[in-house]
Parts: structure tokens; C-alpha cells; sequence
């Protein structure tokens, strides 16, 4: 078993590319971690560094506390598996599992009793005989994970291992490699861009964007309570709604949330409300996941949001419906540079807001006579320019086969307990930490 640390590590490639910025993450003795992120992020160099075949630029690498910035692969007591799984075509599925035990000069008659062992363990005790061009694509990496565990490693680094296989039988492995992996209580740093993967098997996830470590935390907190706006963006299915929100203080009574010509009202002995009235008469996103709306009455008291719905979606065990508030969508694209609608780079805002969401169309409205001014800004807010708006597709699931259809009006409630805040950063607006 071994502990991994990461300080303040940096990759830099020849020709300038910055492919890990400043990472510091700790691995415990028997973690199962797992490194999400996009196409492109980083995550697979991070890696590649731990397991001694890339050099950091920058910052230290641990194992087991002890500096392994220049110790050999060999001497790591690291086992990868690939997402090709990298077997030798003219061995049988024996020979590729025991090929560690032979390098390391291991009797014959050991070998095949550990060989034995380990496939029996994985459900392809009956294959040993075979070619890897005679088995599936299941058994392949069974095999894979074979020839890792055989070593006996104190580390597990798994490179996308599922993502050539279809979607049944990435289901059915996730969960056998993450009861294996606990069973045998072995530290595993496994990468992928899925999140169902993820969240499905990690003890913590880490996740990144263009090299730079965003959160990292249980599933249940990166999912619960996203650190940043990017993070908020990339988890869940359908993705958490984020919209534009004015906000004005009402002192001792509430703070308002203005989503274009409607609003939420959160009561102000919730305590984000001091959190948020920090940005009176300022712009910030505000998240709700689907999973925090209801349809309900027109006529229902509370928190109630009205539109019309747009479009609908049937996936077989619940349909979603998409409903247009008449509020402005932040929209995060998949490498985390928020975008808008029709826009060009050329047109992003370079003030606070330009940074981490799209730009905002329209003159900003007059604070409410009433609003009571609390460090921030009175008056008419700036303008930031006439841009294409794109409106908000609240996300609401629905019972299947609704009784309703496109151009259906929908009132929707909203738990204020559940909604998420994020400042022009992208950073979390929060009492606090998980």
C-alpha cells in the first residue's frame, strides 16, 4: 500500500504547453481517487508524472513520503492499466498475467498457482489457454487488470481503462474493479472524462480544467457543493441550470434574486443570505439543479417561478421539460471558457463578469427604491453591451409521457435550501466549506 502527494506540481511540454498548472494533491494509504476532466485537461499527464514517465517542471512528487521526482518506474512499485489494454498478442492469457512473475525471476510453479488465483478472481479462469484476439473486449481487460494485480502493487494508476468497451459492460466493470480494488485495500489513482464513472467508484474525486486542479472532494460533496462554476457545470445529468441573477437587499427582511422579470426571495435568516448581500446591486449566477424544481399550481404560494415550456425530452423512465422563464443562461463550455451565444472571443467582456460567464445583453435595470445599499453599487448599473441573449432553459423532470407539450405554461417550485451561488470568479459564494 502507498501514499501519493503531489506539491505545487507543473508540466510544461517543449513547445510551451502547459498541460498541469501548479497541482497539489494527496492520495491516502488505500484511496481510491479518481481524475475527471475533459479531453485535453491534464489528467492523464498527471499520471504519466506519478508513474515516473513524464518529468514534472515543476514541484515534488511523494511516495510514501519520500521524493520519487527521479526514481526510476521500476522502482516505484507501480502497476498502470491502459485504455488499450497493451497485451502481447502472441502470449496466451496465462503468459500475459504471469509475464510480471517471470521478469522478476518467480518459479514456474508459483507462477501458475498465483496465475490461477488471480484469474479465477476475475472470471476468466477458464480463458488461460487462449490468444487476447480470441477473447472480448471484457476479457481483454480483465486480463489487463490481471497482469496489474499479479504484481502485487502499493499503487494502481489506471488510464481510462473502460472507455473502449460499450456502455453494459463499462457498468458491469466499474463495479467489479472497484470491489476488487477495495478488497485488495491498494491505492489507485484512476482516470476518466466520465462522471458516472466517477461518481460511481471513487473514495474522493479530483477534477480539472486546462491544468488546473477545480475541486476535489467526496462525490457527494463535489456534486453537492461545487467549488467552482465550472464544477457546477460539468456534473450532473441533465446539467445544473445556471442563470444570471441581479441581487438587491432588503435589510432584516430578504435578499431578492432577480432572474429577469421575475425573482426569488431568500428569507434573511438563511444564513447565505449575508454571503450573497455582499454583491447588492451586483450580477451573480445562481445554480438549481433539476432535482430542486416541481412542477406545481399557478396559484401555489412560495417560491414559484412561471414559463412557458419550450421543448421536451422522453428518456423512457421520466421526460424532462426545458421552460423558458424569460431569465439569461450562463452557459460553460465543455474545457470550462463560458460562452454566448453567437458571440466571438473578440466580443467577451474584459471586466469582472467577462472572465467566467457570457456576456450580458441590455442595460442593467434601477435598483428597487426600497433596496437598502450595502457596499455596493447604487444607481444605474453599468452597461456591458448589446450581445444576442440566450434564455434560460430551466431543466424540469417530469412524470414519462406527460400530459403537457411544447408551448404548455408550467409554474415551477424552487427550493431555496438548494440553490447554489457563484461571483464573477466562478467561485463558490458560501458560509464556510462542505
Amino acid at each position: 500500500m502507498s501514499t501519493v502527494a503531489l506539491k505545487d506540481v507543473t508540466k510544461v511540454f517543449p513547445d510551451g504547453t502547459v498541460a498541469v498548472d501548479n497541482i497539489s494533491l494527496d492520495v491516502n494509504d488505500g484511496e481510491f481517487m479518481v481524475l475527471l476532466g475533459p479531453s485535453g485537461c491534464g489528467k492523464s499527464t498527471v499520471l504519466r508524472m506519478v508513474a515516473g514517465l513524464e518529468q514534472p517542471s515543476r514541484g515534488a512528487i511523494l511516495l510514501d513520503n519520500e521524493l520519487a521526482n527521479d526514481l526510476p518506474p521500476r522502482d516505484r512499485r507501480i502497476a498502470m492499466v491502459f485504455q488499450d489494454f497493451a497485451l502481447y498478442p502472441h502470449m496466451t492469457v496465462g503468459d500475459n498475467i504471469a509475464f510480471p512473475l517471470r521478469l522478476s525471476g518467480m518459479e514456474q510453479e508459483q507462477r501458475t498457482e498465483r496465475v490461477a488465483d488471480v484469474a479465477n478472481a476475475l472470471g476468466i479462469g477458464d480463458v488461460l489457454g487462449r490468444k487476447p484476439s480470441q477473447l472480448s473486449g471484457g476479457q481483454r481487460q480483465r486480463v489487463a487488470m490481471g497482469r496489474a494485480i499479479i504484481r502485487r502493487p502499493g499503487l494502481f494508476l489506471m488510464d481510462e481503462p473502460l472507455s473502449n468497451l460499450d456502455s453494459g459492460l463499462r457498468a458491469e466493470l466499474r463495479a467489479e474493479i472497484s470491489a476488487l480494488v477495495r478488497e485488495l485495500g491498494v491505492s489507485t489513482i484512476y482516470v476518466t472524462h466520465d462522471q458516472a464513472e466517477a461518481l460511481t467508484m471513487a473514495d474522493r474525486v479530483a477534477i480539472m480544467r486546462k491544468g488546473v486542479l477545480q475541486d476535489v472532494g467526496t462525490p457527494t460533496q463535489v456534486y453537492g457543493r461545487p467549488a467552482t462554476l465550472y464544477v457546477a457545470a460539468f456534473l450532473g445529468s441533465p446539467r445544473m441550470n445556471l442563470l444570471e441573477s441581479s441581487v438587491y437587499v432588503h435589510l432584516d427582511r430578504y435578499v431578492a434574486l432577480h432572474l429577469g422579470d421575475q425573482a426569488l426571495y431568500l428569507p434573511w435568516d438563511d444564513i447565505r443570505s449575508r454571503a450573497v448581500a455582499h454583491y447588492h446591486g451586483e450580477r451573480i449566477v445562481v445554480g438549481m439543479r433539476a432535482e430542486a424544481l416541481t412542477p406545481v399550481a399557478p396559484d401555489t404560494p412560495g417560491a414559484v417561478l412561471q414559463g412557458r415550456i419550450r421543448y421536451l425530452e422522453h428518456h423512457g423512465h421520466e421526460s424532462l421539460a426545458f421552460v423558458d422563464i424569460g431569465a439569461t443562461a450562463i452557459v460553460v463550455d465543455e474545457m470550462g471558457t463560458p460562452v454566448a451565444d453567437g458571440e466571438s472571443d473578440r466580443g467577451r467582456r474584459s471586466g469582472r463578469l467577462g472572465k467566467v460567464m457570457q456576456r450580458f445583453a441590455g442595460r442593467a435595470g434601477v435598483l428597487p427604491a426600497d433596496a437598502d445599499t450595502i457596499g455596493g453599487q447604487s444607481g444605474v448599473l453599468t452597461e456591458l453591451g448589446r450581445h444576442r441573449r440566450r434564455p434560460a432553459e430551466l431543466a424540469v423532470r417530469l412524470a414519462p409521457y406527460p400530459a403537457v407539450s411544447a408551448g404548455h405554461p408550467m409554474a415551477i417550485s424552487v427550493r431555496l435550501d438548494a440553490l447554489h451561488f457563484f461571483d464573477e470568479r466562478g467561485n463558490r459564494i458560501d458560509v464556510g466549506w462542505r
